[in-house]
């Protein structure tokens, strides 16, 4: 038993990196309701820019930060405005704007590849950054609690926005009826490509955070935008609470699953807790 206050940590810590990526997919899902692929690769985006400008140049870790997210989330408004607005000017099906995302994710994934090398990185200094905090018989580090109160507060953050302000309102708008917000006069394409901005932004926080935690390579995007998108369905697809209770039961899942056997059975695991609710509860958690 006494592995499990480190499981328990090891879920929580899971929940949050998937909280992460959930909260910007989820956002940008309930205004644009088709699923962005190219949500994945700007954490790897994010977690690059830190790594050129931190690692290979020398620069200020704090400024180094925040141009990435900013970066980050200039990529995912671009993408929008380029790519994704046309094709809605032009009455584009679901699954075009979907093929659309996978190529966008292929070829951003490609140019990092070419750019940094497929070698494995990591954003980690090994000074400072590793403090390790005991809790119980269980440990966890510094960028993990970072990880932690980072989803808790950028859940809350986004609360707030959707509640207290005109964007927000404008959001909520365009989630319900699109078209209703344009005969109201909201400008949908461009809340849509602020939406943009702020789910990507997200998603590069999040890429910055797991490059210190774990390491970098271009293909890491895959990875977490399937665990995102799981949490998000589980927890309910467009509902940002049930985005991060999606997040936080896959997590616990996933790693009380794997307590008894191998460690690759993890990914399987999480299809597995998708496919139930597929099945037994396709509108998730709680619904939109």
């Amino acid at each position: 038993m006494d592995i499990l206050p480190q499981l328990i940590l090891n879920s929580i810590i899971a929940g949050a990196v998937y909280t992460l990526m959930a909260l910007g997919f989820n956002l940008i899902y309930g205004a644009t309701k088709f699923f962005n692929l190219a949500h994945g690769v700007l954490a790897a985006v994010g977690g690059y820019v830190v790594f050129f400008l931190f690692k290979s140049n020398g620069w200020n870790l704090y400024l180094s930060v925040l141009i990435a997210i900013l970066i980050t989330g200039l990529v995912g408004y671009l993408i929008d405005k380029i790519i994704y607005a046309p094709l809605r000017k032009r009455k584009a099906s679901n699954m075009v704007l979907l093929v659309a995302s996978l190529g966008i994710f292929t070829a951003i994934q490609a140019i990092i590849a070419i750019l940094f090398t497929s070698q494995f990185q990591t954003l980690s200094t090994g000074a400072g950054d590793s403090n390790i905090y005991q809790i119980g018989t269980g440990s966890i580090t510094q960028t993990q609690v970072v990880i932690l109160l980072s989803g808790l507060l950028i859940m809350a953050g986004l609360v707030l926005l959707l509640k207290k302000t005109l964007l927000g309102k404008a959001i909520k708008a365009i989630s319900d009826d699109e078209e209703v917000a344009k005969i109201v006069g909201i400008d949908t394409n461009k809340i849509i490509g602020y939406i943009f901005f702020i789910g990507s932004a997200i998603a590069g926080w999040a890429g910055i955070l797991i490059g210190f935690d774990i390491g970098l390579e271009p293909t890491m995007g895959m990875g977490l935008l399937l665990k995102g998108v799981i949490a998000s369905i589980i927890g309910g697809v467009g509902n940002i609470y049930g985005g991060v209770l999606g997040a936080f039961l896959l997590g616990f899942v996933e790693n009380f699953g794997i307590w008894k056997i191998s460690g690759e059975w993890k990914d399987a695991i999480a299809f597995g807790l998708l496919i139930i609710f597929l099945l037994l509860r396709p509108q998730g958690i709680l619904k939109k």
